[in-house]
């Protein structure tokens, strides 16, 4: 049964996998450039999900883009629950509705309203498929997902399963306005000030609870806002750099190549869908 590695490097990627875990808190969030699928079979779990606490419910297939930071702060009984990875390029290419890609691509956790009773024997036989090192077995589970999300799409809630704001803790508060404004130029200061906290006080609560650096926070979503840019549309990376809260394209490419271990060039040829109507980027 697996559980977060907190030592696990940032961006490691996971690859086409559905495995068990056993719920826990994480003391710092996770990004990897998978969608991920969450079913709950008790319980729920609760994620800190780009500055909003998202929630699963039992019985509840839940989905999101797991390139946005994204940390289970809170969850409900000890049963465990089937993690599905699928790698961005292959849910990109899998003809889906494009309103559901949007949204996932835009930060959202979307949950299938419509409970299936078969999805726990799905998510078993996947998991056995997978262990089995057989391709043929591994091609079957591809398809099987991307039917699944093909019926996802019909049945996905109209809006962002988010709880109510007034139970934010402060931290929770920091998390959010970041989540909201990292496009803008921020400091520790104005980010401390929006939330009326003391800067020193603000920087070592967000680094308590989260386990990372408010900083490193405001990068992890201007990143992730970088990436969605990236794969979603052909706009010169200098665009994409300045609409994502970077101040230079130098420090962007820097930024971006630390986070991904690629350049913003590279990851756009390798996850962008092929789409001759479109003209090439040049920058």
């Amino acid at each position: 049964m697996k559980q977060f590695d907190i030592k696990r490097p940032e961006f490691s990627p996971y690859g086409f996998t559905c495995e068990s875990w056993t719920p826990t808190r994480m003391t710092r969030p996770d990004r990897h450039n998978e969608i991920e699928l969450n079913l709950m079979m008790a319980g729920s779990l609760t994620y800190l999900l780009g500055g909003q606490r998202t929630t699963i419910e039992t019985g509840r297939l839940g989905m999101f883009w797991a390139a946005i930071p994204h940390q289970i702060v809170e969850f409900q009984g000890d049963a465990p629950y089937f993690v599905v990875t699928l790698p961005l390029g292959e849910f990109l290419r899998a003809g889906l509705n494009p309103t559901l890609v949007q949204r996932i691509l835009q930060g959202e956790l979307l949950t299938d309203m419509a409970q299936v009773g078969s999805d726990e024997r799905m998510f078993r036989r996947w998991e056995q498929d997978l262990q089995s090192n057989e391709p043929v077995l591994e091609r079957a589970a591809q398809l099987e997902v991307q039917a699944r999300l093909l019926r996802f799409a019909r049945g996905m809630t109209t809006t962002a399963v988010t709880s109510s704001a007034m139970v934010l803790s402060r931290a929770d508060k920091l998390a959010c306005y970041i989540a909201q404004n990292y496009q803008l130029p921020l400091t520790s200061q104005s980010i401390a000030d929006a939330v009326g906290l003391h800067p020193n006080y603000a920087m070592d609560l967000f680094r308590r609870t989260f386990g990372t650096t408010i900083t490193a926070f405001v990068v992890q979503h201007r990143i992730s806002h970088a990436q969605r840019l990236l794969v979603t549309t052909h706009d010169a990376i200098l665009n994409i750099a300045l609409a994502s809260g970077f101040q230079s394209l130098s420090r962007f490419n820097e930024a971006f190549k630390s986070t991904c271990r690629c350049s913003p060039r590279d990851y756009r040829k390798a996850h962008q869908p092929a789409d001759a109507s479109q003209p090439s980027p040049t920058r």
